[in-house]
């Protein structure tokens, strides 16, 4: 049996998209800030870059106090629970019309795979660009400061080379997620449930093969 559930609440859904334009305004204005193409000049490009920076910190800031008050981070706790069969699916199943192994429901949105990427993305990745990106925009007074004390401090190339990998792998997850996306029931079934908060999804144990 179907039934048209709400999983995706007015916060999560502004905070997805918010969260989403941030990142793709980050990524074009780094790459413009590395010359990597002229659609916008250095000094518009890394005051744009600076501006959406202190805006998805905000909006991080935000959700995390929003997660941990309502309970939602339980939704990212990581498990290999059912691992494999996820992996097969994406691999194999998805394209010969096989049933999703997880049954999506509102107390587990998340299958293990995105439990697992979604928990390294806001325990590693996020971190790691924002210390890249904090020590690269204040490069000069920390540096200073490390010398002062007798320490070293890695050189600003070095630091840039760093933020700059953190930054392709958020291009590469970026890709891989809006890929994923297009896998539901439709081309932009999951898009539409980002959206709107409803989506609708097989309830019964013993369910008919498709996509989801």
């Amino acid at each position: 049996m179907r039934k048209k559930m709400l999983f995706y609440t007015r916060f999560e859904r502004f905070w997805h998209w918010i969260q989403a334009v941030l990142i793709i305004l980050l990524l074009f204005t780094g790459f413009a800030i590395h010359e990597d193409w002229a659609l916008m000049e250095f000094s518009a490009a890394v005051n744009l870059h600076d501006q959406a920076a202190w805006g998805l910190i905000a909006l991080t800031a935000f959700a995390i106090f929003w997660h941990f008050t309502t309970d939602a981070w339980k939704q990212y706790t990581p498990t290999l629970e059912k691992a494999a069969q996820v992996i097969i699916y994406y691999t194999r199943d998805i394209f010969t019309g096989g049933a999703h192994p997880i049954q999506k429901t509102t107390d587990r949105k998340l299958n293990p795979l995105q439990r697992i990427s979604y928990f390294s993305l806001k325990i590693f990745l996020f971190p790691f660009q924002l210390i890249t990106g904090i020590l690269y925009m204040y490069y000069n007074p920390f540096s200073l400061y490390m010398k002062s004390i007798g320490q070293q401090f890695p050189s600003v190339e070095t630091l840039a080379l760093l933020h700059t990998a953190g930054a392709f792998a958020f291009l590469a997850f970026l890709i891989i997620h809006v890929y994923l996306a297009t896998t539901g029931e439709t081309v932009t079934a999951h898009f539409k449930a980002m959206i709107t908060g409803w989506e609708e999804v097989e309830t019964d144990k013993h369910r008919t093969s498709g996509k989801g």
